[in-house]
């Protein structure tokens, strides 16, 4: 999942987090809603950044 799609997901289901889970359903890491909107207005931002490639960095910062 992009983090793009996150945020669109993240405002229609009103909540400020998002488990991320790895495929067997255990999850791996959280993501904040203001963690990812950093993200996005970062200036090494592009469209095709993943959670699984922010979710560690965004992870020690909370």
């Amino acid at each position: 999942m992009t983090v793009e799609v996150a945020l669109s997901l993240m405002t229609a289901a009103r909540t400020r987090h998002l488990d991320i889970c790895d495929e067997d359903g255990r999850r791996t890491g959280r993501v904040t809603l203001s963690g990812l909107t950093a993200v996005r207005d970062s200036p090494h931002y592009t469209d095709r950044i993943r959670l699984r490639e922010v979710a560690g960095a965004l992870a020690g910062s909370h």
